[in-house]
């Protein structure tokens, strides 16, 4: 069943609240491994009427759920300041 949970969306244990930065949404999203959390995040934008979406997952692993999701908006954050629009193609 976690296949059927990763791929449905099930991944991220709890629903979380978007962060506005810059004109973007973050949710961070981390991933339950079996270790603890990978960080992972949602980064959308409004473009042309459109919601472009971009989703960032690394291969770091926090113990604490919590944890990733400090380091999944920080991630975020890092991306949106090296690439701002570019994230979407």
């Amino acid at each position: 069943m976690p296949l059927f949970s990763k791929l449905f969306g099930g991944g991220a244990s709890k629903d979380a609240e978007p962060e506005t930065y810059e004109g973007f949404r973050i949710t961070a999203a981390p991933e339950k491994e079996a270790g603890g959390y990978r960080l992972a995040a949602r980064i959308e934008k409004e473009v042309g009427g459109e919601t472009r979406r971009q989703h960032v997952i690394r291969a770091d692993v926090f113990s604490s759920e919590d944890e990733a999701r400090a380091a999944s908006v920080r991630k975020a954050k890092q991306l949106i300041d090296e690439s701002g629009d570019a994230l979407f193609g």
